[in-house]
């Protein structure tokens, strides 16, 4: 019964081939993971805070996208992709995303579940207060505020 890997006498050969397999699903992979991300942040004018700390990447999170319509005067919020007109509806939604976490918890340091609140600059304080307080009925005790660290980060 012989092994694999070469010879009975003299090194055993180093194989390429399945190293290079394992690189390009680790590679497909990570670039999967990173466009679904970047799919969830869309672009939009934020409210500038200079003394803003960057997130924890190591943690479960939503992103509420909130854009205001300056001619309606009414907002519109935008979780996953899918776009909700009514903010009554955004509950459920993020109460059911929430108890999917509280099953399956983040490793890092600190497991809870965060909503991250992407309110452009001319979206009111009460609405993103109202977001806030449908973060509170789904259980979500963590918020954070996506904002830019200086002028023209991503106008």
């Amino acid at each position: 019964m012989g092994g694999g890997g070469g010879g009975g006498d003299g090194d055993p050969e180093f194989q390429i081939a399945p190293m290079i397999d394992v690189l390009l699903v680790l590679l497909i992979f990570f670039m999967s993971i990173t466009s679904s991300q970047v799919s969830k942040v869309e672009k939009m004018p934020l409210p500038i805070a200079p003394n803003a700390l960057k997130k924890d990447q190591m943690r479960n999170e939503a992103i509420v996208n909130v854009r205001w319509d300056l001619k309606t005067e009414k907002a519109s919020y935008v979780l996953d992709g899918r776009e909700y007109k009514e903010l009554k509806l955004l509950a459920p939604q993020l109460k059911l995303m929430k108890a999917i976490n509280d099953r399956t918890p983040a490793k890092g340091p600190n497991p809870k579940y965060r909503l991250v609140i992407r309110g452009d600059r001319d979206t009111h304080a009460l609405v993103i207060n109202r977001v806030m307080d449908i973060a509170g009925q789904a259980g979500i005790e963590d918020i954070a505020f996506g904002v830019y660290n200086k002028e023209g980060d991503g106008n």
